[in-house]
């Protein structure tokens, strides 16, 4: 494929890492994004050694001017943004009626609101180029619910409902958007504090006995259908959430 620019977001780690190493290896130029550039380090370090092009990049998701000014440092390194995987976000687990307002309000503005924000301030170049391709990585429990896990539960199923809408909205200038909601995976900050959490109300080993495929998913395994979505041949794929979490629905 021709040369590309991917703007990986919550990008220091885990999926959004493997995703930024996986991508690169397709010979995207990425623009690693976290809250700050030193985080994105080891990521950059990975790609260079193996040959690739990346640029580390610091911003809230939350806050438009940041964002903006990010974006803007990536398409003066790279060129216009044609690929974006909006992966960052927080875990939380509590009872519903002791969800106050400060934390809905937290979990929804940086699950939900922060990817809105990215993903207008990364469209234009899209729609220049009339070329894109749009990942969000929501969450299996936008689909089953969670128990304890309301506020992000709606947050993340909010990511697939704008997924959809997005598609309608861009497929005709040549933008998919695609959404993919992982079942838990493993060697990410998320999954790790999430099953640390006091309130978390599963084990680590009966998610994983849960089947039908008995592992824990890695980040690799996301990485992989994100490049995908992202090559020419996923371009006639969109508004479609693509569940990789070994075989689990419920």
């Amino acid at each position: 494929m021709k040369r590309h620019v991917a703007l990986v977001t919550g990008a220091a780690a885990g999926i959004g890492a493997a995703c930024c190493v996986r991508l690169a290896a397709m010979g995207m130029a990425i623009g690693v994004l976290d809250l700050d550039s030193e985080r994105c380090a080891d990521t950059v370090q990975k790609i260079q050694d193996a040959g690739g092009e990346a640029i580390a990049l610091g911003a809230d998701i939350t806050d438009r001017e940041a964002v903006r000014s990010a974006i803007s440092q990536l398409r003066d390194h790279f060129g216009p943004v044609t690929v974006l995987v909006n992966n960052a976000g927080i875990p939380g687990f509590q009872p519903f009626l002791e969800i106050d307002d400060a934390l809905w309000d937290r979990m929804i503005r940086i699950n939900l609101t922060g990817s809105y924000i990215v993903t207008q301030e990364a469209l234009p170049d899209m729609l220049e180029t009339q070329w894109g391709r749009i990942i969000n990585i929501s969450s299996m429990a936008a689909q089953s619910g969670a128990k304890h896990m309301a506020h992000y539960s709606a947050a993340k199923a909010g990511m697939i409902g704008m997924t959809r809408a997005l598609a309608h909205e861009f497929g005709p200038s040549g933008i998919t958007v695609n959404a993919i909601p992982p079942r838990f995976i493993t060697g990410t900050i998320m999954s790790d504090a999430s099953f640390a959490a006091s309130k978390q109300p599963k084990g680590r080993e009966a998610e994983v006995q849960a089947g039908p495929i008995c592992r824990e998913g890695r980040p690799e395994d996301i990485a992989g259908t994100v490049a995908w979505l992202a090559s020419e041949e996923g371009g006639f794929v969109t508004g479609q959430v693509i569940g990789v979490n070994g075989g689990r629905y419920i």
